[in-house]
């Protein structure tokens, strides 16, 4: 290990825990490890982790200490007992859980002296430690910016301000698009998988048509953020009419609908709420009623 590279403590060794660990240890790191299972260190340790026999040995080793375990709830009946050794010391909270809970814990932090970044996690722990996965924090810009090399190991860190909920919102709002993405592409593939298209021929045009589809959100954010829709491309009225298209082609091929009929529901709202001759982007409306023409 080099000598210049910070310490590290890492709390929770689950598969996520133990990838974070592992990248540490990967990059040079000096790195302590605790868990409440203890034998789930044993891989990590034999890659060159030490290992604490207690939470408060754990935290002592480090001037930055890693979080990651089940749930708030988990964290803070880890981190309780060893608060005074956390004391001037950064805590970087990588729980998932919603941004009251990351905001709570930041509060609980700052009443105890400890410096406190909230994150999330962008991949899954295969993809820990590589350039092109995203780690999302919020907190103190400071903080960030002293350690942001040592987060580097764990793949691209991104601060997005100094609200300590901000990882989890945005965590939250990707998976979301995820999932919706996913499906989309899941749709798609099993309606020309109906006439005998494989997935792996249909992906490489969907992922063409994805990048394109990038520049429409690009767009459409000036629209969102103005609460102004100008339906200089293709309005909602249109797109309801397109999405009749894709329903009943796949109604005729066994194909589920779910999905397509959810959306047209949607974009049927915003037509009946006066957005039929505006730009997809008015279905913000639809879902967050606030987002209306302003």
């Amino acid at each position: 290990m080099d000598a210049g590279r910070t310490p590290v403590t890492v709390i929770g060794l689950g598969q996520m825990g133990s990838a974070l660990a592992g990248a540490l240890v990967e990059r040079g790191h000096p790195v302590t490890v605790w868990n409440r299972s203890a034998e789930k260190a044993r891989a990590v340790v034999d890659r060159g982790a030490r290992p604490a026999d207690t939470p408060q040995e754990a935290v002592a080793a480090s001037p930055l200490v890693i979080a990651c375990v089940r749930d708030y709830p988990a964290l803070r009946a880890v981190l309780d007992p060893a608060v005074d050794q956390l004391a001037g010391r950064t805590l970087v909270n990588l729980t998932s859980g919603s941004p009251e809970q990351a905001r709570d814990t930041a509060a609980w932090a700052r009443a105890h002296g400890i410096d406190y970044l909230g994150g999330a996690i962008m991949t899954t722990p295969p993809g820990v430690g590589s350039t092109e996965v995203m780690f999302l924090f919020g907190g103190a810009g400071e903080v960030f910016t002293t350690h942001r090399p040592t987060l580097a190991a764990l793949g691209d860190p991104l601060h997005l301000g100094d609200d300590p909920g901000l990882a989890s919102l945005y965590d939250v709002a990707l998976l979301g698009l995820m999932w919706s993405t996913m499906t989309g592409w899941l749709h798609g593939a099993a309606l020309v998988g109906a006439e005998g298209t494989s997935a792996a021929d249909f992906t490489p045009v969907a992922l063409r048509w994805l990048g394109t589809v990038g520049t429409f959100l690009t767009r459409y954010a000036a629209q969102v953020d103005a609460g102004r829709y100008p339906g200089d491309d293709a309005t909602v009225d249109i797109q309801i009419a397109a999405i009749d298209h894709l329903i009943h082609a796949a109604a005729d091929r066994g194909v589920d609908n779910a999905l397509p009929e959810l959306l047209k529901a949607m974009m049927q709202k915003a037509e009946a709420d006066g957005h039929g001759s505006d730009s997809y982007a008015s279905l913000v409306s639809v879902l967050r009623p606030s987002a209306g023409t302003r």
